[in-house]
């Protein structure tokens, strides 16, 4: 067994235009003071990261890994969930993901514009040393989720059919740099439980790229068990979101939020250590299942100032990482591999 790789930092929610947080060799320094060990780097934010620049240059990511190393750092994986989004969107969103992309694009160009940044997504993680990749479906079929008005025969069908006619080629450019895809599992994607995930897998072939990154407050949103949901996908989990999140039951919305504010939905965000998620059995689980990459820290929450959860999100990981065992607990009684011995135990010699 591996012990997790961690604490790492999600930088998306923390970037910004004043010191240290708009260059990456500041956040990388802000990060290690926190006590991080890893950043998750978003590719989108041109303040941190040049994605074309990476996957053409070895150069350009041997002096990133410098900056980041010399604080004493690692890169745990890119990020391209803005660009994820856009590589299969529904026309209802053309106008609110304008600003995922160039302005002078149009729905048809921003898309392939989102599959050529996964394209270098998968070069430059390849450069970087980096195994797996963090990123969104998209959302074709997302505006129908609730069957009222009742969906057409097929209508389904053929959005997983189109997830996959997008996606395969995608998948195979990242097996060609020997790196997973993992998807976020996350309401307001096509993939976004156990159910939506299985479906998209039938539909490419159980590619061995198509992959999982594992968020239990998301889960929690839906009113999913995350711990059963381990137990299941375990093997297709290959990065992970350390967020908390909460569902306080309400008598006058749900699941679906009655379209409120964050704070005043049943279900939100919360900083580390502030909701219901435990913790505890979920860093047990990823033990036990091999669990062989990073936990990384996404810092959202509508009440609580962002650094100071950065700054207690470190130690939250840190103390729920299992040193996992190299020996047996009841090595101590043991006897030892004996062939003939074991046959007699048996009675059958």
């Amino acid at each position: 067994m591996k012990t997790i790789k961690g604490p790492g930092i999600f930088l998306a929610q923390f970037a910004g235009d004043e010191t240290p947080f708009n260059t990456l060799e500041g956040m990388a320094h802000w990060a290690a003071k926190l006590g991080f060990a890893g950043v998750q780097i978003p590719t989108w934010d041109s303040r941190l990261f040049d994605l074309k620049l990476a996957a053409e240059s070895q150069g350009y990511c041997d002096e990133l890994l410098g900056v980041v190393r010399r604080a004493g750092l690692e890169v745990t994986e890119l990020s391209t969930h803005l660009q994820g989004q856009l590589v299969a969107s529904n026309p209802a969103y053309d106008t609110l993901l304008e600003g995922f992309a160039p302005s002078n694009l149009d729905a048809t160009a921003r898309q392939t514009w989102a599959v050529q940044q996964l394209h270098w997504a998968a070069r430059a993680s390849r450069n970087l040393g980096l195994s797996a990749h963090a990123t969104f479906s998209g959302a074709l079929a997302w505006p129908y989720f609730y069957p009222w008005p009742q969906r057409p025969a097929g209508l389904v069908d053929e959005t997983f059919k189109e997830l996959a006619r997008r996606w395969l080629p995608i998948l195979q450019v990242f097996d060609e740099a020997g790196v997973d895809v993992c998807f976020e599992l996350h309401p307001g994607e096509d993939l976004h439980d156990g159910a939506t995930f299985e479906r998209f897998l039938s539909v490419v072939d159980n590619h061995p790229r198509a992959n999982i990154l594992y968020d239990p407050s998301h889960m929690v949103l839906q009113q999913m068990d995350y711990l059963a949901f381990l137990d299941i996908y375990h093997e297709r989990v290959r990065a992970f979101h350390v967020k908390d999140a909460e569902f306080r039951t309400s008598g006058r919305s749900g699941v679906y939020g009655g379209y409120q504010d964050w704070i005043d939905r049943p279900g939100r965000f919360r900083s580390l250590g502030d909701g219901q998620v435990d913790f505890h059995s979920i860093f047990s689980k990823m033990a036990q299942y091999d669990y062989p990459g990073w936990a990384v820290l996404e810092w959202e929450c509508c009440i609580k100032h962002p650094e100071a959860g950065a700054a207690e999100g470190a130690p939250f990981i840190r103390d729920r990482i299992i040193r996992v065992t190299d020996r047996a607990f009841d090595d101590f009684v043991g006897s030892g591999a004996d062939e003939e011995k074991n046959r007699r135990i048996l009675g059958l010699e």
